[in-house]
């Protein structure tokens, strides 16, 4: 299948659970998001973003934009607490197993694992935050906060936080970008770049402050 017929046959799948579901449809498709990446929030939210505008007067939008971006959070906050519980309360060495049994039908490898603990090991819980807006990490980095035992609250704020500010990005991206809304998909890998250099200055500025801190208290 080509990558428009992919993108087709996503949107299709979405589109029909939003109409028939509504906003728990919304929500649904974004918790499937988190645990399936093939059904990527860059198609989802912008998606749920058009269907908040509508190009007759006299017919109401079907969705309102406030509770798209809530829904969608929920959602994608859900689908999050299942990698993190996986993490928290099994090994490493299990969650690779069971990559190797249904990495491919899920799409998620050991590579992508590999990723997700060096993003961890390198900026911290920060990156629970950050991570959420970059594709692929934001589903697995649930996997090295469960597996780091980071607080459940913690976990839970930092997820909440990231979640909502990517889906407010890209439920007003398709809000503003209608029909036109499958060109975010072309410019986001530019996107996730920023994500990594913003990560890098808030990890370089935490632990500034913290040495400062501790000068001064020396």
């Amino acid at each position: 299948m080509t990558f428009t017929g992919v993108i087709n046959a996503i949107y299709e799948f979405c589109q029909n659970a939003m109409q028939i579901l509504g906003y728990p449809g919304l929500a649904l498709v974004m918790f499937l998001e988190n645990v399936f990446p093939p059904i990527p929030s860059e198609i989802v939210l912008p998606l749920a973003g058009t269907l908040t505008v509508s190009s007759d007067p006299a017919v109401p939008p079907r969705f309102n934009i406030v509770s798209v971006i809530l829904w969608a959070t929920l959602g994608s906050f859900l689908g999050a607490w299942i990698w993190y519980w996986i993490g928290y309360l099994i090994s490493e060495e299990r969650v690779r197993k069971l990559l190797q049994k249904i990495g491919k039908i899920i799409m998620i490898t050991e590579e992508d694992l590999d990723r997700a603990l060096d993003w961890f090991n390198r900026y911290g819980e920060w990156c629970v935050f950050f991570g959420r807006m970059v594709p692929i990490i934001r589903t697995l980095i649930s996997v090295p906060a469960g597996l780091s035992k980071m607080h459940w609250a913690k976990f839970s704020l930092f997820t909440i936080l990231g979640t909502a500010l990517w889906n407010i990005f890209l439920g007003f991206a398709g809000r503003l970008l209608g029909d036109n809304y499958t060109v975010i998909i072309e410019w986001i890998d530019r996107f996730k770049y920023l994500v990594v250099i913003v990560c890098v200055i808030a990890v370089i500025v935490f632990y500034a402050r913290r040495i400062s801190k501790k000068n001064k208290q020396q």
